[in-house]
């Protein structure tokens, strides 16, 4: 599969994030990049900022926070299309729920571990 390809998938699952959910979200990019840090090879995605939860009155003037969804390890760990589809989909609300505040071990027990 292809970058664009990739790019477009992770694209597609953020369009089926709800209205009332992206209405929320507040200043988070999301990024494409091919491979995660050497140190976490098999990372497939990454949220690199300061949760809606724990913000307050001196969140000013920041840079946005990052998502960022790695295409190496996810086309490496799936066997088809169809489980790249779908896995590309759960590592983005995985990564988004985090930019909500909520902490892995309870995006484990929703499913999206």
């Amino acid at each position: 599969m292809t970058r664009e390809e990739f790019e477009e998938l992770v694209a597609e699952a953020l369009d089926r994030i709800p209205p009332e959910l992206t209405r929320l979200m507040d200043n988070v990019a999301v990024f494409v990049e091919d491979e995660p840090p050497a140190d976490d090879p098999e990372l497939l995605g990454l949220y690199e900022g300061t949760p809606l939860t724990d913000r307050g009155e001196w969140y000013a003037g920041v840079l946005p926070d990052r998502i960022t969804i790695y295409r190496g390890p996810t086309l490496r760990m799936c066997e088809t299309r169809e489980d790249v589809v779908a896995e590309t989909e759960v590592t983005v609300v995985h990564e988004i729920a985090h930019h909500f505040g909520i902490d892995d071990e309870r995006l484990h027990a929703l499913g999206y571990g």
